[in-house]
């Protein structure tokens, strides 16, 4: 692990609700990523956070460059 990255911490908002895909209406992940969010490496919650975000602009809650 590279000591200079800070750990990843979850982007859970508190706001918890499935949509019909199986995706957060809060933080975006899906069920599977929210379930095995504690057992994933910082790599892999990186990797997570990515699709997240690609989910975000897809949907309209962010947009391209933020």
């Amino acid at each position: 692990m590279n000591p200079l990255l800070k750990p990843v911490k979850s982007p859970c908002i508190s706001v918890c609700a499935l949509d019909d895909q199986d995706v957060c209406t809060g933080c975006q992940r899906t069920a599977v990523e929210i379930t095995q969010w504690g057992r994933m490496s910082d790599d892999e919650r990186r990797a997570v956070l990515r699709l997240t975000h690609q989910r975000a602009l897809a949907q309209g809650l962010v947009f391209p460059g933020s």
